[in-house]
């Protein structure tokens, strides 16, 4: 079975709508027949201008069905070239039949079927004939109708209104150039043609006013020959209120935490600052450097002129011959000589010495060549530090205490 397609439906833009109407309902149905004696071919397609069904024929379809609905007049079949020539005939009278002629003469009747989604038949007192139709895609019935119902209403009613005559009372040559020459201004420009039909007020107001009568509107409007252009100023928009200035809140200012932090100047004085000197263990070889606590440093009250000068001055009080006791730990500013056996009230060695036995006077004599040695040792070591300034502790071997 053939469906109609796109080819088809261009080969019905030459062939007129056929009106007829379902008594049942009252549905008006619009159809449009094509034949070709040539092809030995037939379809009709048939709208409610909601949805379209159609249906193609063959010769051998053809020949079928008017067996199936006309028995009485097919009782036999005769040759092949008898067979082609018949079938050739009732194209031409089915092509006959749906005409604007043919079609008053007939009864339309919708019928029902378990073959097609819309039947019906055309019959008269001596032939009958039925249409097995199929539903047309949503695509190809839409372009269907707008090129061949809804745009050629259209053109019909811009030569309607446009022209100086009534259309009813002209004649057919004369509305025949008027349709042609609005089709091929219409077949140029589709949207200008549409536009120019359709703004028009007196056609718009129409169709509106024929849209409301057909669908009940009780108070349907009225016919305008000219429209007035209204004010196209948008209005301006409210004011808005005027909002309250509230004062602006305060914040608490927290005060600022203090903190402790070193100029510049500060932190150079601290650098100069010698560090202690290493203490000798008498009871290990290994030689250590304790760093000296917080305790055992001036503060800084001064610049770095300041820290230079208690610096001399810590040099010179270490240079003095004066002995004193060690203590436990030595300070940076007064270098501590190392202990010696000989108490402060016992002559130097420049007085006259008592007369000890010999082993006394070389244990004594001994003593003091090392406390001299001690305290020049670390007069020098004392002058090199502050030359160098902070000196870093010395990893020896053996055990750190």
């Amino acid at each position: 079975m053939e469906y109609l397609s796109e080819d088809h439906a261009n080969l019905l833009h030459a062939k007129e709508w056929l009106v007829k109407v379902d008594n049942d309902t009252s549905t008006p149905y619009l159809l449009k027949f094509y034949a070709s004696t040539v092809d030995l071919k037939c379809f009709v397609a048939i709208t409610d201008t909601r949805s379209v069904w159609a249906e193609t024929l063959s010769s051998h379809q053809v020949a079928r069905r008017w067996r199936d609905c006309n028995p009485s007049a097919t009782e036999g079949q005769g040759m092949q070239e008898e067979e082609d020539s018949w079938r050739e005939k009732c194209i031409e009278f089915l092509a006959a039949l749906h005409s604007l002629g043919g079609i008053a003469e007939l009864t339309f009747e919708l019928v029902k079927s378990n073959y097609s989604d819309l039947a019906f038949e055309l019959r008269n007192d001596t032939f009958r004939w039925r249409w097995e139709t199929f539903a047309v895609g949503p695509k190809l019935s839409a372009d269907l109708l707008s090129k061949q119902l809804i745009m050629p209403l259209i053109s019909v009613t811009h030569l309607s209104f446009s022209s100086a005559d009534s259309v009813g009372k002209l004649s057919a040559a004369d509305l025949e150039k008027s349709a042609d020459r609005i089709g091929r201004i219409a077949r140029r420009t589709v949207g200008t043609h549409v536009k120019n039909t359709l703004s028009k007020p007196v056609v718009a107001t129409t169709l509106r006013r024929m849209d409301a009568v057909f669908n009940f509107v009780p108070d349907p409007p009225r016919i305008v020959a000219d429209a007035q252009a209204p004010d196209l100023r948008p209005p301006s928009p409210p004011a808005p209120p005027r909002a309250v200035l509230e004062p602006p809140l305060r914040r608490a200012v927290s005060p600022p935490a203090l903190k402790g932090f070193l100029t510049g100047d500060d932190e150079k004085a601290k650098a100069a600052v010698p560090q202690a000197a290493p203490k000798r263990t008498q009871d290990d070889d290994s030689v250590t450097e304790e760093e000296p606590d917080e305790d055992d440093f001036p503060p800084l009250l001064g610049k770095g002129k300041d820290v230079a000068r208690d610096q001399r001055s810590t040099r010179a009080k270490s240079s003095s011959p004066a002995l004193s006791v060690p203590s436990k730990r030595a300070t940076p500013d007064e270098p501590e000589p190392p202990p010696s056996r000989k108490s402060p009230s016992s002559p130097t060695r420049s007085s006259s010495p008592l007369p000890p036995p010999k082993k006394t006077k070389k244990a004594v004599s001994s003593s003091d060549d090392d406390s001299e040695d001690e305290r020049k040792k670390y007069t020098a070591q004392a002058k090199s530090t502050a030359r160098r300034g902070v000196k870093q502790p010395i990893k020896r071997g053996g055990r750190r205490f």
